[in-house]
């Protein structure tokens, strides 16, 4: 993994020498800040859901960036969907099976796109396996940012 992060919402993403888990504040001891409500707005309109998800992670991916293939399973139930916001370059998203191995397909993200990964594909492994650099003039800087919504507890 290539990427600066933080996050948004009652929990953000964290890791350090015990893993990766949620935690409640971020590491200078303050909350997390508020998810904004046009994200809000967006995860009600592409779920349908009236349950906020409890966490956003913001991930910027600079030129050279990747995510290797992972799975999102640390999250207490997962009847409840993985939603994902590209804004930015594109990114190539790779997306596999429930298990490790086997056949991949990719596809480029464009900024605006938006992924649910819900039902049958919620626990498949997935991945970024490179960035376009200069396919977008959202951001300042050559980059993507992915915003992912989740429900925790």
């Amino acid at each position: 993994m290539s990427v600066r992060m933080t996050s948004a919402g009652k929990y953000g993403w964290f890791s350090d020498r015990k893993g990766y888990r949620y935690v409640p504040q971020h590491p200078s001891g303050v909350a997390w800040p508020a998810i904004p409500e046009s994200v809000l707005d967006l995860w009600r309109q592409v779920t349908g859901l009236d349950r906020q998800p409890d966490c956003c992670l913001v991930n910027f991916y600079p030129p050279g960036a990747r995510m290797g293939m992972h799975q999102d399973k640390d999250e207490a139930d997962f009847s409840f969907p993985v939603v994902s916001i590209s804004l930015g370059d594109d990114g190539l998203f790779r997306i596999g099976n429930d298990s490790r191995g086997g056949k991949t397909e990719s596809i480029w993200l464009g900024s605006g796109d938006v992924v649910v990964m819900g039902d049958a594909a919620r626990l498949t492994y997935h991945g970024v396996d490179r960035i376009r650099p200069g396919t977008s003039t959202l951001l300042d800087a050559e980059g993507r940012l992915n915003l992912t919504l989740r429900v925790v507890d």
